[in-house]
């Protein structure tokens, strides 16, 4: 948890995503929530990310498709994807003088975010903010490039897709600010993706813990690590719609959350490739221990997350997403094994499932009922996870979805956002 001093933070980290930032409506829209801060005695610290999606002049993939048939450098990779937010920062810091806020564009380097050297996918080692408060002293509001840092070898980096909420979480812990605002164009985080779910509705208020394992299994409203953050820090997240005065979704810290519900939220990761690895002995009675710990070893060794892992005395099963599958079967082409794909994982979220009993046998039952096979599961304090075909996946979210009264456990008067809003807001993750 961070330390909050006596006297509040006068800061507040302000996060515009890349639809905002795109248009002239968003950019007014952004100019009055900053200004609203500003009259209210607040120092906003605002974050912004790439303008658009593919198809726009300075959206990140538009640049990258520029070398997309080029043999890659990864260290330039991250040169030419920090750009678009490079280019935001210093449109939005004009939009704002000429409002009549005094403001200033800083790179990420230039607000004091160091990383590591991992391109394309960065951690933020340490922040020192003294450039933003010093600015923020003067009556200058900072506009931060999202997304960007600069590693301790002195290269541009990037901190992976969705990364300018991470920057202002992280900004935000740095800062000890009073809050930090998502800003996209959807109202806050659902119960469910509602171009699958129609009855999904916005959740008013969230513990840290479930947002972070809501992204984690598969929700893109909010970065991982910026999840992970919040969970951490204890600072106060608010995700909200830069177009509407929809109060949006709080996140809190699990002391100060109170939920009757069971289960708050369903989401999914789809495209995954379940892997069966024969471990059987050729001698000694734990030498399917051993060959178990070498294929650990041997994929961790590449950078590969293994999930719902589950081993015994002959066989190991695991998943991986879809796209790190010829990874893995590269380091198993000695070994005896399987390899099936068209996999979802779906995961039912909910702080209140924690020493409920019942649960499991809820979710079971449901997709029993649906004729919805259940191949695998795994469960957490607050999550229970199935294995199933992607064949099914849109019906085990609906279904788990009404089975568990999702669409009762939110705002009453907030309706479903369109299928076209939660696909841009996915889109703004950079």
């Amino acid at each position: 948890m961070s330390s909050k001093s006596a006297t509040p933070s006068p800061y507040v980290v302000c996060k515009f995503g890349g639809t905002s930032v795109a248009t002239p409506e968003g950019r007014a829209a952004m100019i009055e929530r900053v200004r609203a801060h500003l009259n209210a005695g607040r120092l906003p610290v605002v974050v912004v990310s790439a303008m658009g999606r593919r198809g726009a002049p300075y959206a990140t993939d538009t640049l990258l498709d520029l070398v997309a048939d080029l043999p890659d450098d990864a260290r330039e990779h991250d040169k030419l994807a920090s750009i678009g937010e490079s280019i935001s920062s210093v449109l939005i810091a004009h939009e704002f003088r000429g409002a009549g806020i005094p403001a200033h564009a800083f790179t990420g380097a230039e607000a004091g975010i160091v990383t590591n050297d991992t391109a394309g996918n960065a951690s933020i080692v340490s922040i020192c903010p003294a450039a933003l408060i010093n600015a923020a002293k003067k009556g200058i509001t900072p506009v931060v490039c999202g997304f960007q840092g600069i590693s301790e070898s002195g290269h541009t980096t990037t901190l992976g897709r969705g990364g300018s909420d991470t920057t202002a979480c992280a900004l935000g812990v740095a800062l000890d600010a009073q809050a930090i605002e998502i800003y996209s164009d959807v109202d806050g985080v659902m119960t469910a993706d509602p171009r699958t779910v129609k009855e999904a509705r916005v959740i008013n208020i969230l513990a840290a813990d479930e947002l972070f394992q809501l992204c984690r299994m598969g929700s893109r409203i909010v970065h991982t690590p910026a999840a992970e953050l919040a969970l951490e820090s204890g600072v106060a997240l608010l995700v909200k719609n830069t177009f509407s005065d929809h109060p949006g979704t709080k996140v809190c810290d699990i002391a100060a959350y109170h939920n009757t519900k069971t289960a708050t939220a369903v989401t999914c990761l789809s495209d995954l490739v379940r892997f069966k690895v024969d471990l059987k002995a050729q001698e000694g009675e734990l030498a399917h221990v051993a060959n178990q710990a070498a294929v650990y070893d041997r994929i961790a060794q590449a950078g590969v997350s293994l999930d719902m892992f589950t081993p015994s005395d002959t066989h190991l099963y695991f998943m991986v997403p879809a796209h790190e599958a010829p990874t893995v079967r590269a380091l198993l082409e000695n070994m005896d094994y399987q390899c099936t794909e068209g996999f979802a994982k779906v995961t039912v979220v909910g702080a209140g499932m924690h020493g409920q009993p019942g649960v499991m046998a809820q979710v079971a039952q449901a997709l029993t009922d649906a004729h919805i096979d259940i191949k695998q599961t795994a469960d957490s304090h607050t999550t229970i996870s199935v294995l199933i075909r992607q064949t099914h996946a849109e019906q085990a979210q609906e279904v788990l979805h009404r089975a568990f009264e999702l669409s009762l456990s939110a705002v009453p008067d907030s309706d479903p956002r369109s299928r076209e809003a939660v696909s841009s807001a996915k889109a703004d993750k950079d």
